[in-house]
């Protein structure tokens, strides 16, 4: 099965998309290894709001740990060594509690706005906030004259 893609031809009439072959990439390869744990579920809760909920039963809150850096963020979880005492023995153990990483790309325009953790669930609330400078602006038509470039002779 072919891994690599050329999509040039998508992107002649694009500009500034040179990073969608990088995040391309790293999706094909988190495809092709085991990365559904821990579950998780993004919403749309606005038209600039949304929501990651991961599933983390069995974790305390200060064995999860929250980055962001660039435009990735990264959720982490490694559970703490417990002393288990000696007449405890689990005859079926469901609840996966093994170490985890999973790594979300955002968007330029997509911050972090806070985090919180209840039932079992670690929610991240994130927003877009488009910076004024990104935002659509009126560019106005000048007359017919033609520019001015300075140290050309008339």
């Amino acid at each position: 099965m072919r891994t690599n893609f050329d999509f040039s031809p998508l992107l002649r009439s694009s500009v500034g998309f040179e990073n969608l072959n990088r995040l391309l990439d790293s999706v094909a390869r988190a495809a092709e290894g085991d990365n559904s744990f821990p579950p998780y579920n993004i919403e749309k809760l606005g038209s600039d709001a949304y929501r990651i909920t991961m599933a983390v039963a069995g974790f305390a809150r200060d064995e999860l740990d929250i980055t962001v850096q660039e435009n990735t963020l990264v959720v982490t979880g490694k559970a703490a060594d417990e002393a288990q005492p000696a007449e405890r023995s689990f005859l079926h153990r469901g609840i996966a509690k093994r170490a985890f990483e999973r790594r979300f790309q955002l968007a330029d325009v997509i911050k972090v706005t806070g985090a919180s953790f209840e039932n079992g669930l670690l929610n991240i609330d994130l927003a877009r906030e488009v910076p004024e400078h990104k935002k659509p602006r009126k560019v106005e038509i000048g007359a017919n004259d033609a520019p001015v470039i300075e140290g050309e002779a008339a």
